[in-house]
């Protein structure tokens, strides 16, 4: 059995995927694990400093499996999971296990009866700070975007460190389009980005960033609307987004889109 069909088997089963997109991207690329191992019934995987993610097929739950996985990874200095969907069998596994929750991922959505509750969001000239230009990206425009992810998501363990290869790998992509990706320019410089993922019906808020200098100005808003309108006006029945738990101020500008919790991933760490 292969891990692509211990993670469906997962999913179909759970209602959430059991390895995120840089994990799925990074074995497209070819890339070389730190930990990978496949059997017919459970499979994990980690790349670089990523924490470990791990699945067992639904018809091999219930034997031990789990527990078995993590004292044995826990034994080898493994000290950090991921669980997501924070499922009610992860957070009994980590607990036997005394691990504990280190990091909460949200995953916040906007739904059509949201949409259709509140007035349609202002064009973007509307709500852009003084100065700030905002139009889709060109091909010109990715080190500039590049170096506003790297300064504002500096303290972000994955975020922060995307780089060109990084970027062409995510761009790769069936549903990359520059129409959708949107940069805010001052004076003829990315200051900001909106970075826009549509993938069937559903619509994604992929990446939001927004220069250090530029913070508290609105941009943030801005952009997120520029993107939101963009998305509403190709027919998406959803849009998600990933924001951290503790991220209070973006939790206040989504909140007020009209965004609620959907689910939410949690990093469980060792003692």
């Amino acid at each position: 059995m292969t891990l692509d069909d211990i993670a469906s088997a997962a999913e179909a089963a759970d209602g959430v995927a059991p390895f995120n997109e840089a994990t799925l991207l990074a074995l497209a690329a070819g890339d070389q694990p730190r930990i990978s191992d496949v059997t017919d019934a459970w499979a994990l995987i980690a790349f670089g400093e990523a924490p470990v993610e791990l699945a067992v097929h639904p018809d091999e739950r219930n034997k031990g499996w789990g527990r078995r996985l993590v004292d044995g990874l826990l034994s080898q200095g493994e000290t950090q999971w991921w669980a997501h969907g924070d499922l009610p069998a992860a957070q009994g596994l980590a607990a036997s296990a005394g691990l504990t929750p280190a990091r909460t991922l949200l995953i916040l959505r906007l739904a059509p009866a949201d949409r259709g509750a509140r007035p349609p969001a202002a064009e973007p000239r509307d709500q852009r700070p003084p100065g700030i230009t905002i139009r889709p990206s060109t091909p010109a425009d990715i080190d500039g975007i590049i170096a506003v992810n790297a300064r504002a998501f500096a303290s972000h363990p994955e975020q922060g460190a995307m780089d060109r290869a990084d970027f062409d790998r995510r761009a790769a992509s069936d549903w990359f389009d520059h129409d959708g990706l949107f940069v805010a320019e001052r004076d003829g410089r990315i200051v900001g980005f909106h970075w826009t993922k549509i993938e069937g019906d559903v619509g994604e808020v992929y990446v939001v960033g927004v220069d250090p200098g530029e913070q508290g100005t609105g941009l943030g808003t801005a952009l997120t609307a520029r993107g939101l309108d963009h998305m509403r006006a190709a027919g998406t029945e959803a849009i998600d987004l990933y924001v951290e738990g503790d991220n209070a101020p973006a939790l206040a500008v989504y909140h007020r889109l009209g965004f609620t919790e959907h689910a939410r991933d949690t990093l469980y760490t060792a003692p």
